[in-house]
């Protein structure tokens, strides 16, 4: 049960690292957006929380395919054993 709980804790804190670092991929991709064609004002804060929020959600969904692949790669080892 203990080696369980310990698979279950290293999966969370990989998931937690892929999160947050693609996350932060996203935040520096998108600071390559010329948004002074896009918004009114690009540097209000308004602007700067939907550059975060647009980060979060491109984030999360860059490291939900990577963590799905990680996962069914790891399925994989079933095929062969």
């Amino acid at each position: 049960m203990d080696q369980l709980a310990a698979n279950a804790g290293i999966h969370a804190l990989i998931s937690i690292v892929v999160e947050l670092f693609s996350i932060a991929m996203a935040w520096v991709v998108l600071q390559e957006l010329k948004l002074d064609t896009i918004l009114k004002r690009p540097r209000s804060s308004q602007a700067r929380i939907l550059q975060i929020m647009l980060s979060i959600v491109l984030g999360h969904g860059f490291a939900g395919f990577v963590l799905d692949y990680w996962n069914w790669s790891g399925l994989l080892r079933g095929i062969v054993e």
